[in-house]
């Protein structure tokens, strides 16, 4: 076997010795903790100093381009995290900086709006915020927009995109619309519940695959090994919509898209939010090789059953956020438990490392990910 890095290896289901990590990573005052080097007036130092002291970051955590200062993010009159901007609109603190306002379904009031609408007709969606912002008029314009994106690895963005992907090469694509998200970005929740199991919505739902269906046609000529496809088809308590649904306007597109990835020779990973448990089986059936999610989902369950899968996601901030040493421990010596079962596994705290965590126990977790985390 060629000599891959352990993240390039666990994407493959390939059992490396060293279990990587794939973190959803938010904390700044976990960085200047650890490193003794304060984020915020030196962002890349900062940076440099973590990958240096933990190298199963590097996959993850971006190094800025300069040591330009970065502003602490802006809190409100009584210094909580939440903000309010001229409009009126609700910020709260995320990472380094603060979210922004999705405008969701602001172009739609009625359910006649909703069928009223066509996603084909309307292509370009460069200036909708539904994430995947691109034109999908056209195949070249679509494959431009997405592979300059925010969504391709940041080498690529550094040091240009080259005309293969290496072998061994970890990077991979993500698109975060893939079939899910489109009705619940465009419409929002409200009036997606509200139509989406009336006859007319089938019309909708057929016009939203065929943008998915180009959008996918150009990421399987990417120079990538691994597809990232998003949609959080679940909440925290399970589905949002019966089997029936899923069946009839959701999986046989993943089997479809993820097909055309599969076959360009590209390994497809599947993330989501929420409890999975109860479509685990339905998304491997369609294609994923592994998925990332949240520790709501029984990870130990997906390990048995099937055989060398990508999993992370099953370490929890609310442990982290107790900071209690013993729990702590006992979470990663689970997670590590877990990763033996299975070739794919990375170690993650699946809802996110975010900015309020205690510093201490974030680095308690990379302190007993370095000493436990190995086959």
């Amino acid at each position: 076997m060629a000599d891959y890095n352990e993240r390039y290896m666990a994407m493959k289901g390939l059992t490396p010795k060293t279990i990587p990590h794939w973190e959803h990573w938010g904390c700044p005052d976990a960085e200047t903790y650890i490193t003794g080097i304060d984020y915020y007036k030196h962002p890349r130092l900062c940076r440099q100093r973590l990958v240096e002291m933990y190298p199963q970051l590097r996959f993850d955590l971006q190094i800025p381009e300069t040591d330009d200062p970065k502003p602490p993010p802006t809190l409100g009159p009584d210094g909580d995290s939440s903000t309010k901007d001229s409009d009126g609109h609700g910020h709260v603190r995320w990472g380094d900086s603060q979210t922004v306002h999705w405008n969701w379904g602001e172009k739609f009031k009625t359910p006649d709006d909703v069928f009223a609408f066509s996603p084909v007709q309307q292509g370009d969606f460069t200036d909708w915020l539904v994430v995947e912002q691109h034109d999908y008029r056209d195949d070249d314009t679509l494959y431009q927009s997405i592979i300059r994106g925010e969504h391709m690895p940041p080498d690529y963005r550094r040091d240009g995109i080259p005309d293969k992907a290496p072998d061994g090469s970890e990077a991979f694509i993500w698109f975060y619309n893939t079939m899910f998200m489109w009705p619940l970005l465009t419409f929002e929740w409200e009036l997606f519940l509200e139509t989406c199991l009336d006859d007319r919505f089938e019309r909708i739902m057929d016009e939203f695959a065929e943008l998915s269906r180009r959008a996918f046609r150009v990421i399987a000529k990417m120079p990538v090994n691994f597809v990232v496809s998003h949609d959080d088809i679940v909440t925290a308590r399970g589905p949002v919509c019966s089997p029936q649904w899923m069946h009839k306007y959701i999986f046989p597109r993943y089997e479809e898209f993820w097909g055309m990835c599969r076959d360009a020779g590209k390994t497809v990973i599947f993330i989501v939010d929420g409890c999975i448990d109860a479509y685990v089986d339905d998304v491997m059936a369609c294609g994923a090789s592994g998925i990332i999610t949240e520790p709501l989902t029984d990870f130990k369950a997906i390990a048995r059953k099937h055989k060398d899968c990508v999993l992370a996601g099953e370490g929890a901030n609310r442990i982290l956020t107790r900071n209690n040493p013993e729990e702590i421990r006992a979470m990663v010596a689970s997670m590590v438990e877990t990763a033996k079962m299975t070739g794919g596994y990375h170690m993650c705290i699946g809802n996110h490392v975010p900015w309020n965590l205690p510093p201490e126990a974030v680095k308690l977790y990379l302190d007993l990910s370095t000493e436990l985390a190995h086959r």
